[in-house]
């Protein structure tokens, strides 16, 4: 074999290397992939190897409690000299700008959100925790603009949903899907949704608080859905036939488990101030 054909032999070896680990995880990247030899160890070196960025399956939150975490700390010898954040900043870095996945923990600082704005420039899907705090989630319109490729965003909740779909609607020209974990979609969401997202292909809203007509409101208004999650909602029934005949367009339309009233809990879907999208149960 020539020099020429084992150069492009080893980049060959050296692509598919990156490929597979690009999909095994911060874990196995940081703990297991580097360790196991020298050409393992120079594929992970790749910023291609981090682009798909999911956090939320490490406990940040209690680094002594978790195995990874303390795993992380004791191979890099860094034991109590590594924040939430500085870890965050630490993964990033290895993308160098190029991360398109990127699913932020529960305890994400807005140190930590500020730098991903700017250091995640190509993100395409973006999954922002459920207990993000409030003053985190006010800069999140602010933030939208830097995310032009954005093509499909997980909110925790619908507060600051309006202002978020503003931006999406000036600076997301490719977006395409929403999920809200818990949602509270009232008149004004169903709203926002329909005129300000009115293109959109894909729609979670698992486990939402949504009366019947604010879900026809939306099924009326977005007639490009070719994927509709309203499983075990409550509000409306599963199978109404009203419901269905309006979603006879959608490819996939999924309403099982959704229900009028949470029987369970005895309680009517009416406007009750003070509700709250955690008072529902899985």
């Amino acid at each position: 074999m020539s020099e020429m054909e084992g150069g492009k032999w080893e980049d060959l070896n050296m692509d598919c290397l990156v490929n597979v680990f690009g999909r095994v995880g911060i874990e196995s990247l940081l703990l297991d992939v580097p360790f196991m030899c020298k050409s393992w160890y120079k594929a992970t070196l790749s910023p291609l190897c981090w682009r798909l960025l999911d956090f939320s399956k490490n406990s940040l939150d209690s680094w002594s409690y978790d195995e990874s975490i303390s795993r992380l700390l004791d191979k890099y010898q860094l034991y109590d000299k590594l924040s939430v954040t500085a870890f965050i900043k630490f993964v990033v870095k290895r993308s160098a700008r190029s991360a398109t996945f990127l699913s932020l923990p529960d305890c994400c600082t807005e140190e930590a959100l500020l730098y991903v704005a700017d250091e995640c420039p190509d993100l395409r899907a973006l999954l922002l925790p459920q207990d993000l705090p409030d003053d985190h989630m006010l800069r999140i319109p602010i933030l939208i603009s830097k995310w032009k490729n954005l093509e499909i965003l997980r909110l925790g909740g619908t507060f600051q949903m309006q202002e978020v779909l503003a931006q999406i609607n000036i600076h997301c020209k490719n977006f395409i899907g929403l999920a809200i974990a818990r949602a509270n979609v009232e008149q004004d969401e169903a709203s926002a949704i329909v005129t300000l997202l009115p293109n959109i292909k894909q729609l979670f809203l698992r486990h939402a608080y949504m009366e019947k007509e604010n879900l026809v409101m939306i099924l009326q208004g977005c007639k490009e859905l070719e994927y509709f999650d309203v499983r075990h909602c409550i509000g409306f029934d599963e199978g109404d036939d009203e419901i269905l005949k309006l979603a006879s367009h959608i490819r996939t339309f999924k309403d099982e488990g959704s229900m009028l009233y949470d029987y369970d809990d005895d309680y009517c879907p009416r406007r009750v101030d003070g509700i709250h999208d955690g008072n529902f149960s899985d």
